[in-house]
């Protein structure tokens, strides 16, 4: 399973409109972060979208994506939700499934409500099959589960995502009596707080991304702090920033994280995400957690 990073900027991108700031004025790459969207290919063929933001269509063409089998939401937000016209190329064959809390799949639709009538010929149109999920999907080898948290006040979904094995393949824990190592991704953004069911119940992860817009406090977002604190308490292996804003260049938040590991002791991977980050993740059991 691969999972890219195709945007890990917040609700209106970086550079932002009208500002010279140094962050959006920066030289660096990776201070160019569009609105956060993820993309997973597994090792069927299989590939998901997580959120279609305002640069879905940029997003696409620059990562080569030719084929989807979902689209999952987050929540209904317009950096989140936007872009969504614009699978109309990847739907042609079949209807595109579109995942989400009840909430989200009902504003989707009103938004779009112009998939879902009857229009003039011409022009076109996605063809979209919205999905409230309640429980995990199976899309091929790929096991995909809907994660309850809070952003502010709003229910939304998190999303846990992991693949089965190659054909022929052992899991390590087939060949030694070890502890499982943690399995899958963990999808986290635009979080202000796990509930404490949330908590309990997920899996250590092996690849956490997670929401950290700042160093200042949010309302409705983990500033960096917060959102390391919650992936430490999660124990996930490797944690990468996303969702962030233009308070702060890359290295600054490299410089950020190093300091956080270096005061706690700890070992694994902390890193600010970039667009166009590429992370393989080990197959592994697909059995859902919820």
């Amino acid at each position: 399973m691969k999972a890219t990073v195709l945007g890990s900027g917040t609700s209106h991108g970086i550079p932002v409109v009208g500002c010279g700031c140094p962050v959006c004025t920066s030289p660096d790459s990776r201070d160019k972060r569009m609105r956060a969207s993820l993309y997973i290919e597994g090792p069927g063929d299989e590939r998901i979208i997580i959120d279609t933001g305002p640069e879905f269509r940029l997003q696409a063409v620059q990562a080569g994506i030719k084929k989807l089998d979902a689209v999952f939401l987050t929540h209904p937000h317009a950096d989140h939700l936007h872009g969504l016209d614009d699978v109309r190329p990847l739907s042609h064959d079949r209807p595109l499934k579109v995942y989400g809390n009840k909430l989200t799949i009902e504003e989707m639709t009103e938004r779009f409500s112009y998939v879902f009538r009857e229009t003039q010929p011409g022009g076109g149109k996605p063809r979209l099959e919205p999905v409230i999920i309640e429980n995990p999907v199976r899309i091929g080898a790929l096991t995909i589960s809907p994660v309850p948290v809070k952003h502010g006040l709003l229910d939304i979904l998190g999303w846990y995502v992991t693949s089965a094995l190659p054909e022929g393949a052992s899991s390590p824990e087939e060949n030694a009596p070890k502890a499982p190592e943690p399995r899958g991704l963990l999808y986290l953004t635009d979080t202000s707080a796990l509930p404490p069911e949330t908590a309990a119940a997920l899996p250590q992860p092996e690849i956490l991304i997670i929401g950290g817009l700042r160093v200042r406090p949010h309302s409705t977002h983990f500033n960096f702090e917060q959102a390391l604190e919650t992936a430490l308490a999660l124990g996930a292996q490797k944690v990468y920033l996303t969702h962030i804003c233009h308070e702060h260049f890359h290295r600054e938040i490299e410089e950020f994280c190093e300091n956080f590991k270096k005061t706690r002791n700890l070992e694994g991977e902390m890193h600010p995400a970039w667009d166009g980050l590429t992370l393989p993740l080990r197959g592994g059991e697909t059995t859902p957690f919820w």
